[in-house]
């Protein structure tokens, strides 16, 4: 489990510091029960053998990525008592059943009131039948429909995309959703507690919810009654326990504020300082996110809404949340808020990613914090560029997670012998997550192509598709590329056996960190 940067502050670091420690005990002693019993009676230990052997050849047989099934397989048959007890704690969704039956009830109810709207998804098929493809996936998936009528404002700078925000949460009359991985009390969210203050005065209703785990590093429990003081209804998310709880790796990555259910903010910064260049932790911290204005804002109330009453079940009426919108904007272009989900067996921001890769006829840009992906991933970034689409990756060039950096650049070396080029943001940490494909698609959002994004975490992007905005994005890769260092020549020449060999060790324990 990660967490983001820590904070002069008072946090509750050594909250986090307990659960674990109570964790690792728990854990040492079933291992210690099992293999003293395995001492006592040989026969359990030709059991636990035998058992090991048969689940390894059911992972194996699992409809699964294969980065996923190799670590699983290789503990069951070098140590099956360790393999079993931790394949038992960690390495089956059954375990986190609960869970998904709480989420499969909550989007029967929220989404039966945002299907897609027929005549624009029959205008995207005449326009371009592979994009309405994509999109079809993301509805038939993901349950997410395609929209027009919604205005997109790209901003290059998360403190733009502050500023933006603070501007539009002066003008909310009916209510304020706001839900973030991280959230700093310190400067930046000074600004927020002193709105959210006159609003709640003003009669506005406001909700907050936070990653408990994103946020430990920058805030205290007391966190919760600060904000009801001024009128805030505040809500930790998947609060760490000092229990064995397999569904606390599974974490709120995703950042999305709605405003009177009319305007919607999302992209890759979190509600601290360092995201706006307050603080310099890393060098110069870049960061985009986007400004949705129509009838696409209702997916980005359906996932607050989501979120919220999986934690907190507080609300009857979703209708009064979600049609909302008065804007009628004369707009050609197509927009499409989605989400992906750990509880289910759908990968969809992988699968949304893939799909682009394999559209890509001239050029396909990437920017990501961390490049930790799967042979799937690897293998269609690589043979677009030997069709000769021009593929560049963007990764940072200062690390905030020096282990993640090292597995990161572990995957140029092949990337590069297949025609991709890489390149490292000098400045500092780049931790914007957006694709560029041919100047008419675009996605921008929170989520990273690691492991940790893709399959762990609870995430949300918005993919677009002949919105002027998209020009914006281009030019911003124009000028990020300006800043950045090439390393394609020198991963090209390869690595020394010893570095490999790290390398490999850290790509096989990737999936399951």
């Amino acid at each position: 489990m990660r967490t983001e940067g820590g904070t002069s502050v008072k946090n509750s670091v050594s909250r986090l510091v307990f659960v674990g420690l109570c964790i690792l005990v728990q854990i040492a002693w079933l291992v210690v029960m099992i293999v003293r019993l395995n001492r006592q009676f040989s026969f359990l230990n030709l059991l636990c053998e035998a058992f090991a052997l048969i689940l390894a050849l059911h992972v194996y047989g699992k409809n699964e990525n294969a980065a996923f099934k190799m670590p699983w397989i290789i503990l069951l048959l070098v140590s099956p008592v360790l393999g079993l007890c931790f394949y038992g704690l960690f390495g089956h969704k059954q375990v986190i059943t609960w869970n998904r039956k709480r989420f499969e009830r909550l989007d029967e109810k929220l989404f039966a009131f945002i299907g897609q709207d027929k005549a624009v998804m029959d205008r995207l098929e005449q326009t371009d039948f592979a994009v309405a493809n994509q999109c079809r996936y993301i509805i038939d998936y993901g349950k997410f429909p395609v929209y027009q009528n919604t205005e997109v404002v790209f901003y290059a700078d998360a403190a733009e995309a502050f500023e933006a925000q603070l501007c539009e949460l002066e003008k909310a009359e009916k209510f304020i959703f706001m839900e973030y991985h991280a959230i700093e009390e310190a400067q930046s969210f000074s600004r927020l507690k002193e709105l959210f203050a006159r609003k709640s005065k003003e009669g506005v209703e406001i909700r907050l919810l936070y990653d408990d785990v994103g946020s430990i590093g920058f805030i205290d429990k007391n966190f919760i009654k600060r904000m009801e003081a001024i009128g805030v209804q505040c809500v930790d998310f998947n609060p760490v326990l000092p229990i064995v709880n397999i569904f606390m790796n599974n974490r709120d990555h995703r950042k999305i504020t709605v405003i009177d259910g009319e305007i919607g903010f999302t992209g890759g910064y979190n509600l601290a300082d360092e995201y706006f260049n307050i603080t310099h932790p890393y060098g110069h911290w870049k960061d985009t996110g986007v400004k949705l204005t129509g009838d696409a804002v209702r997916s980005l109330t359906a996932l607050f809404l989501e979120m919220w009453n999986a934690m907190r079940e507080t609300d009857m009426d979703f209708e009064k949340y979600l049609f909302c919108t008065k804007h009628q904007i004369i707009h050609s272009g197509y927009v499409q808020p989605y989400a992906d989900s750990p509880l289910d067996d759908e990968a969809t921001g992988e699968n949304v990613y893939l799909n682009m890769i394999k559209h890509a006829k001239h050029r396909l840009y990437v920017a990501t914090p961390y490049l930790i992906i799967s042979d799937e991933m690897n293998r269609e970034l690589g043979l677009a560029a030997k069709r000769g689409v021009d593929v560049r990756i963007l990764t940072p060039g200062i690390p905030d997670k020096k282990m993640v950096y090292k597995m990161t650049r572990s995957y140029y070396a092949g990337l590069v012998c297949q025609g991709v080029r890489v390149y490292e943001y000098t400045p500092g940490f780049l931790h914007e997550k957006q694709v560029l494909c041919d100047d008419e698609c675009a996605t921008v959002g929170t989520i990273n192509f690691d492991y940790r994004s893709l399959y762990h975490h609870f995430e949300n992007g918005v993919f677009l598709y002949r919105c002027e905005a998209i020009k914006d994005i281009a030019r911003d890769f124009e000028e990020t590329l300006q800043k950045c260092t090439e390393v394609t020549e020198y991963y090209r020449s390869g690595r020394s056996t010893a570095l490999r060999g790290a390398q490999y060790l850290l790509r096989l324990l990737a999936p399951l960190l």
